[in-house]
This record gives structure tokens, C-alpha cells and sequence, in this order.
């Protein structure tokens, strides 16, 4: 007998592709009016899970989905919407060439498919009220950031009717400011009753929300427990069967020769007298709000941003102001942005492309061909060396975990043999265990002697995981901390400062 406090039940979900078995008769009841977090690991199941509630994909034979106590034979996307379920996918699913408003009222109905822009401009209004942000809602999605795309998606979700809405990843690009108006507003929707779905690879986030908890493990569900009493770590240990240490990193070679540096570089409307050095093998965390101009100082490195005054030097040769990307990579200036799926990536393509694209004409032959055997080779390589998990170098990297993904994003620009690695975001959208095995890859670089330089909003991404730490507000460099000296509490209020 279905409860009536139950908005979705599922019995016996099992999905199976190809000779991989995603989900294994997973049960699970969510109420109305409730949080509930789903958790795992990349590759537990949670995004399958998701496609088959929202009616993308098919459960196998045998399993049951029931909606506000109906039964659901044939679940489509169409009917999953018309039955209140609505998704924020992590890749946002947007229309790159229609605007925020667009965006946002894009299921508004038309009669004889005319389109009523007040009505839409009126929607999008209201979705952004409710989140408390601002937006324009003329400009088109594809000029802007990755933190504001994430807010059109939320808004889009936000604006249409829903029993159940399906977060997955929506606050990895946000503010700590937006994340708490979109907190909030979780907890608006709890109290009229809707029930939320929460899917973040930043526990402290779930548990700040969260009613209830269901880890998944290898495609089958471990438990249900209740959020309440629950800290980071214990969720942690339970996704990945192991616990993760946290301890500081301390850098036991200052007079080691410097490989960057940077003096007084601006960049009129981005930033302003940016000095820093960074030395062999040293980890340098750059943190602050998004905003505060930290990606646009790394791209004026990399040359796809040229600043206006300053100098930029590497290992003792100096750049012209204005180089390009080509001259950075000469130089031994790789970047990996914090956007991995549209400038990290050629989704479509195999791995092996992507992960030998910087290297293109260093494996061609004479004749500027490729020998197959030696490209397979190269590939195997890199999967190896960083561990990434692909079971045919030929598969489409977009069948990868977001944390293999990142892996490969860090084998392409370690083909080309690095002085410097610029990692901006490295694991925004990686579960905690794939953040793991990230960082122990970047400690490895360091010892071989590369310089690193890790930009990241998250606290203990920085301060557990770098050797220093300098804040950026504003534009400008406004302070240093040096984790094995200081203590998290003090970098947070450098940051708020």
C-alpha cells in the first residue's frame, strides 16, 4: 500500500547497459515536503537513478515507480514533467542562443504559437525574486559565466510547478552567498510542501539541508539515514568505504629557483597590481569569491586574456605583455579551466583525441600522419599514469565520470611537459573520492619539479591541499596564509574579511 505522504516511491529499480550493471533493485521513498540527498561516488548509480525518474531512461523488468500513489507503467520525460517532476541537470541543458528570460519561461504555453514576451519577461522576474539574484534578462546565455548559466537553470526549474524537484550538482559554480539564497529557497519549497531531491558533491552542503540521506555504492543503495546528527566525514566514509585524512601541506624548499613570476599585472576592469612567485615544485592556492577576478587572472597568463601593464616572467624568461596562448604553452604555461565540458573537452570524441591533442605534431610521422599503433600507445599511456578509469581508449570521453574527465583534462596538459600547471576549479562536480585521487595527482607533479597553481572557492580545497594560500577580493591580492602555520578558521576570515 502506497503511503499519500509518498510524492515518488520506487521498487525493485535495477538498470543494466551493456555488460554493466548501473543499479541493482534499488527502493526508495520520497516524501513530500522533504530534503532528501542522494550520495555516492561517480559511477554509484545517482545519475541513472535520476534519468529513470524523470523518465530518460527505463528501469528493467520488474521494477515499479509510483507518482502521488499512481503507478507508472511507461514513465516518459514528457509524462514525468506533466507529473511534477522537474530536473536541474548538471550540464544545465540550456539554449545557448536565447536569452536569460528565454531560458528561464522557455515551457510557458503560446496559444496559436504566438509568443507572449511579457508573460515571459513576467515569469523570469518572478523565478529570479524567489532566488534573490540579478540577472539581465536580455543577455543571451552564451555570454555568460559558468556561475551565472547555473543560476538560469535554477531559475528555469524554479519557474515552472513542480512536486519534486531533482537537483544534481546545482550550487558547484555559486557563491557562498548564492548558495545560501538557493538553501533557503530549498527550504520554502520544503515548507509548501515540494519535495527536493539534493545531489552535491559538497557535503557540508547536504547536510545543511538534507532530512534524509541515501548513499549509493556501486549501483546499490547502502542506506537510508537520517541527515541529523550525520557530520561530512561519516557521509564521506560511507560513499567510498574508506576515511580520507586532512592534514596540511607544508613546502620544504623555499630557496628553490622561482619558475613564476608576476609583478604588478592589471588588467583594467578585471584586476589590479597582481605580484607573486611561485617556485619548483611549491603549490600556490589563489581563493576568494567568484567575482573577485581570480579566472580571468589566470587566463591573462595564459594569454587568451592579454593584460594591460606588468610583467610576467618564467624561469627567468620574461613574456611579452600581451602573448598568446600558443606563446604561454611555449613557455611551459598549461591551464585547465574551470569549465571541463565546452573548453576542456571534445565531448564526442574519444578519449585518446582528447587526450593527445596537445601533442599532435609531436606523435605525427614525417609525413604529418599519424601511425595508429603510436597513438594507441600514447593514449594507454596517459590512462594509465593518472589512473583514469575507461575501459576502450576509443569510448567518447563524454561517457567518463566528471572526476575521469578531470583526469584526462590533466593529461592533456601534462603531455606537453609543463612548468607550470593552472588548475582553475579542478574538482567542481567530482565526488569526494575522485577528488582524492586529484589531489594525490597534483602532489605528485609538485614533486617532479612542476610548479602548480590551484584556484578554488572551496576553504579546504586550499588550505588542505596547497602549500600556500593568497586571497584575492575585488581584484587585488589582499592576503597570505600558509595552512601549515595558520588554521582554516583564519583563512575563512581572510576571505570574508
Amino acid at each position: 500500500m502506497t503511503s499519500a505522504a509518498n510524492v515518488l516511491e520506487l521498487k525493485r529499480i535495477s538498470r543494466r547497459f551493456g555488460g554493466i550493471q548501473a543499479l541493482t533493485d534499488i527502493d526508495l521513498e520520497i516524501r513530500a515536503g522533504e530534503v532528501h540527498c542522494l550520495a555516492g561516488e561517480n559511477g554509484s548509480g545517482k545519475s541513472t537513478l535520476i534519468k529513470i525518474i524523470s523518465g530518460v531512461k527505463s528501469p528493467e523488468p520488474g521494477g515499479r515507480i509510483v507518482i502521488d500513489g499512481q503507478p507508472c507503467a511507461h514513465l516518459s520525460a514528457a509524462e514525468s514533467i506533466l507529473r511534477g517532476i522537474q530536473v536541474i541537470y548538471q550540464d544545465l541543458s540550456l539554449f545557448p542562443n536565447l536569452t536569460v528570460a528565454e531560458n528561464i519561461a522557455i515551457a510557458q504555453h503560446h496559444r496559436l504559437g504566438l509568443v507572449k514576451w511579457s508573460a515571459i519577461r513576467r515569469k523570469a522576474d518572478e523565478a529570479m525574486r524567489q532566488l534573490g539574484i540579478q540577472l539581465d534578462p536580455d543577455a543571451y546565455v552564451a555570454d555568460l559565466p559558468i556561475a551565472q548559466r547555473q543560476l538560469v537553470a535554477i531559475c528555469r526549474a524554479m519557474a515552472a510547478d513542480a512536486r519534486l524537484v531533482i537537483m544534481d550538482e546545482p550550487t558547484a559554480s555559486l557563491t557562498r552567498h548564492e548558495v545560501d539564497a538557493l538553501l533557503s529557497l530549498t527550504r520554502q519549497m520544503k515548507s509548501r510542501g515540494i519535495a527536493v531531491m539534493f545531489v552535491s558533491h559538497r557535503l557540508d552542503e547536504v547536510l545543511e539541508v538534507s532530512d534524509r540521506v541515501t548513499v549509493l555504492r556501486n549501483g546499490e543503495k547502502l542506506g537510508t539515514f537520517d541527515a541529523a546528527g550525520m557530520t561530512d566525514s561519516t557521509l564521506g566514509e560511507l560513499m567510498i568505504g574508506r576515511s580520507i585524512s586532512y592534514e596540511t601541506q607544508s613546502f620544504k624548499h623555499p630557496q628553490v629557483p622561482v619558475v613564476l613570476a608576476v609583478e604588478g599585472l592589471t588588467r583594467d576592469g578585471d584586476f589590479q597590481d597582481i605580484s607573486l612567485r611561485v617556485r619548483w615544485g611549491e603549490i600556490l592556492g589563489i581563493t576568494g569569491r567568484l567575482g573577485s577576478g581570480r579566472t580571468e587572472f589566470a587566463l591573462s597568463l595564459f594569454g587568451m586574456n592579454p593584460a594591460d601593464d606588468g610583467r610576467i616572467t618564467v624561469d627567468g624568461h620574461e613574456l611579452a605583455l600581451r602573448h598568446t596562448t600558443r606563446e604561454a604553452i611555449a613557455a611551459g604555461i598549461a591551464y585547465v579551466p574551470e569549465d571541463r565540458l565546452t573548453l576542456g573537452l571534445a565531448m564526442r570524441h574519444s578519449i585518446a583525441d582528447n587526450l593527445l591533442l596537445t601533442t599532435l605534431k609531436d606523435i605525427a610521422g614525417p609525413t604529418g600522419l599519424i601511425p595508429d599503433g603510436r597513438r594507441i600507445e600514447r593514449a594507454c599511456f596517459w590512462i594509465e599514469a593518472l589512473g583514469i578509469k575507461a575501459p576502450q581508449s576509443e569510448n567518447p570521453v563524454g561517457t567518463l565520470s566528471g572526476g575521469n574527465q578531470q583526469r584526462v583534462v590533466l593529461a592533456k596538459w601534462l603531455a606537453t611537459k609543463p612548468r607550470l600547471l593552472i588548475l582553475d576549479s579542478p574538482t567542481v562536480g567530482v565526488d569526494i573520492g575522485a577528488k582524492d585521487g586529484i589531489y594525490a595527482a597534483i602532489r605528485e607533479l609538485a614533486s617532479e619539479g612542476i610548479a602548480v597553481i590551484v584556484i578554488s572557492d572551496e576553504i579546504p580545497e586550499v588550505f588542505y591541499h596547497t602549500h600556500r594560500v593568497m586571497v584575492m577580493q575585488h581584484g587585488r591580492m589582499t592576503g597570505e596564509v600558509a595552512p601549515a602555520d595558520g588554521s582554516e578558521i583564519q583563512l575563512r576570515r581572510t576571505v570574508n574579511a
